[in-house]
């Protein structure tokens, strides 16, 4: 468990989209077996330490022939940012995927002081 001080819970959020692979026949759309795309987010202002990531899917554009296999997570995550990693495997064709991201973690205060 991460315990945050009530005044200092920073929350950032955001959504983007990871591929629109049906446009150029990229492999998530024209490929088979265990594919992976990981896309970097940057935080548009640091925490002060790691937060917590969520990350969901908010919209998914897949073939209807065959299997939806989708899997999609948070890695690498520190105060800066972290990568938004999504897999499909399997003969699972998806055409497009956007993403969505919070994060909730710690941040600095006006008030703090910095002793060394």
């Amino acid at each position: 468990m991460i315990t945050i001080e009530s005044h200092r819970l920073g929350m950032q959020r955001g959504s983007l989209v990871l591929f629109s692979d049906f446009q150029d026949g990229g492999a998530m759309w024209t490929g088979e077996g265990p594919r992976e795309l990981r896309k970097k987010v940057a935080f548009p202002e640091p925490f002060r330490a790691t937060p917590m990531v969520q990350v969901s899917l908010s919209m998914w554009d897949v073939d209807s022939k065959h299997n939806s296999r989708m899997d999609i997570s948070s890695d690498g995550v520190t105060p800066e940012g972290f990568v938004i990693v999504f897999r499909t495997w399997g003969d699972s064709r998806v055409a497009r995927v956007r993403a969505d991201w919070l994060a909730l973690g710690g941040v600095s205060h006006e008030d703090d002081w910095d002793i060394d």
